[in-house]
């Protein structure tokens, strides 16, 4: 048995494929055409980004506010481009906006740390308590600066240790700057014996210290009593110096109260104990 299709069937099935064919060249070229937009737009926003930070280094503004304006406008640039590839497709963008609009809402209430984040950021790059290079503490980390993100700073601990705080912990908690001042002083201590001669130990550890590199004339050293001990005196030694040479100075100035002490005859100094009798006197 063969069937045979009527002529109207085998018009209307090829009209059907000449319509499947027409349609799909038109949709490959619209999405080979939102392709290469999307990458010509990609390349143009990286491009605004480099000018814009070429602009702002020739203006000499500060690097932290630099990657946060860039940051923030590539954002801007990449969200505008996606809703222009959509509108090239035929999404209709009023509706892509209203629905971007309420999945902000949503996205802001389940993400508000997230945006707490970005805005305390803001506040970091505006307020400048510390600038890319400054050693700091913050966020209870002690480390250098190495970026203020959108929404994290990044911090190098000493120990060579990449942290990242978020930025609302590090605005709301206590920031202390080491390197927004000139110098810093350096806190050490020296411990003597009861028979130790003060004034020559204490011009001694001074004339030391003036011979270790970084250590900064204005102010001068501080070495002065600041407190006794069952083995003596105790000295406060206190060198000045920059942020940058801190742990330099602190292990030299260390090694110089142990050297020059011990060359200049000072006794080790030793805990002096007095053992008392039933009757109140000193144990045989």
């Amino acid at each position: 048995m063969s069937f045979h299709l009527e002529p109207s069937a085998t018009e209307a099935a090829t009209s059907f494929i000449e319509l499947a064919k027409t349609s799909a060249y038109a949709i490959g070229i619209k999405l080979v055409g939102a392709l290469a937009m999307w990458v010509f737009g990609s390349w143009a926003v990286g491009l605004v980004d480099k000018l814009l930070g070429r602009s702002m280094k020739a203006r000499k503004i500060e690097e932290t506010i630099i990657r946060y304006v860039t940051a923030a406008v590539s954002a801007m640039l990449k969200i505008a481009l996606a809703v222009g590839v959509l509108g090239y497709l035929g999404v209709q963008t009023t509706t892509f906006a209203a629905l971007l609009g309420a999945a902000g809402v949503a996205i802001g209430m389940a993400w508000s740390g997230l945006l707490a984040h970005f805005a305390a950021g803001a506040f970091l790059v505006v307020l400048r308590p510390f600038k890319v290079g400054d050693f700091v503490e913050a966020g209870g980390v002690t480390g250098t600066i190495e970026e203020v993100g959108l929404f994290v700073t990044k911090i190098n601990t000493p120990d060579n240790v990449l942290t990242m705080i978020g930025n609302s912990k590090v605005f709301s908690d206590t920031i202390k700057n080491y390197s927004s001042n000139r110098f810093r002083r350096v806190d050490l201590t020296a411990q003597l014996d009861h028979g130790a001669d003060v004034p020559a130990a204490v011009e001694l550890l001074k004339a030391a210290m003036a011979k270790i590199p970084n250590v900064v004339t204005d102010p001068k050293p501080d070495v002065e009593i600041v407190t006794f001990t069952l083995a003596g005196p105790v000295l406060a030694v206190r060198p000045y110096c920059h942020t940058d040479h801190y742990w330099q100075v602190y292990f030299e100035t260390n090694a110089a109260i142990r050297n020059e002490l011990g060359k200049a005859g000072f006794s080790v100094p030793k805990q002096h104990l007095a053992v008392l009798g039933p009757e109140g006197k000193k144990a045989a």
